[in-house]
């Protein structure tokens, strides 16, 4: 069926052992396949790599697809050092970082580690995000300081997407936020589009002239025994919320076949994403292979 849904592919960044030649047959697969995008999360605790360094490997080596933090967890940063990393990312990419996504982030423990406050986070980040513009514009930061560069070419800097689900956090966001980046683990069509009707009716509240990006994302394997391989990825990644937690979201989905995979896209298009990014349960290159011949035929 034709498409007007962008996809992008999330890279495996909490598997470990992976190295140089791993991230770079990844870094080829997506760019010289059908996708959009790719993307990175951010996570600090557990085995995972660097978002920032991942990103910036991508920008030496690929030459096409957009460039996309999934998320960035702002309250635990400077947003001053945030804005220079994602205008560096952006040049050297050659203005390929169209979008990032920003979240308050749930794990007490990874702002321990980094010796940010937990407390406060959500009023910080409406603050952080003006600074952030600040930045893009120009502006000083620190009075007499002069601007903190580099320059994109891009006046105001990239489209910022909110990591948010919650009413609560949705309706903070609509005040500062260009989209939402709405996450069904399942790629079911009501969660996606519940979230994103949630999230027009507060830029309506809040006097948005334009209605909110819709980005969307949900887990998936294509690998040989790829049901086992989802549930032990979803349960891995949750397990920091208990195991009755981990159990029932690990048990929940179920999009490890060609045709499960296919039935969540279109979810994903009928609830009307915009722009979509696909996370892989596995390292294996197989997901991007796959995948790639999956998009071909639809």
């Amino acid at each position: 069926m034709p498409t007007s849904m962008k996809v992008g592919v999330c890279l495996p960044y909490m598997k470990a052992g992976l190295g140089r030649e791993d991230y770079q047959a990844w870094f080829k697969a997506i760019d010289d396949g059908p996708f959009h995008a790719l993307s990175c999360g951010e996570r600090i605790h557990g085995p995972t790599y660097d978002m920032r360094v991942l990103l910036a490997a991508a920008t030496m080596a690929t030459t096409r697809v957009e460039l996309t933090p999934t998320l960035y967890v702002l309250p635990m940063h400077s947003a001053p050092r945030v804005a220079k990393e994602v205008a560096t990312l952006d040049i050297l990419s050659g203005d390929r970082v169209n979008s990032i996504v920003l979240g308050y982030g749930g794990r007490p423990k990874d702002y321990e580690a980094l010796g940010a406050r937990f407390e406060g986070r959500y009023g910080r980040m409406d603050r952080q995000v003006e600074e952030m513009r600040k930045v893009w514009r120009g502006e000083e930061v620190v009075s007499g300081g002069g601007e903190i560069g580099p320059t994109m070419n891009r006046p105001g800097g990239p489209r910022l997407l909110a990591g948010a689900m919650g009413p609560k956090s949705i309706e903070r966001c609509a005040q500062w936020a260009d989209g939402l980046y709405a996450w069904s683990g399942n790629g079911e069509e009501a969660e996606l589009s519940a979230t994103f009707a949630m999230a027009e009716a507060a830029w309506a509240r809040a006097g948005r002239e334009q209605i909110p990006y819709r980005m969307g994302g949900f887990w998936y394997t294509l690998a040989d025994g790829g049901q086992q391989k989802l549930y032990d990825y979803v349960y891995e990644y949750l397990a920091i919320a208990g195991s009755e937690i981990a159990t029932m979201m690990a048990q929940s989905v179920h999009r490890s076949s060609a045709d499960a995979v296919r039935e969540a896209l279109d979810n994903a298009e009928a609830a009307g994403c915009e722009e979509l990014f696909v996370v892989p349960a596995t390292a294996e290159l197989s997901e991007v292979d796959r995948m790639s011949e999956l998009l071909a035929r639809r």
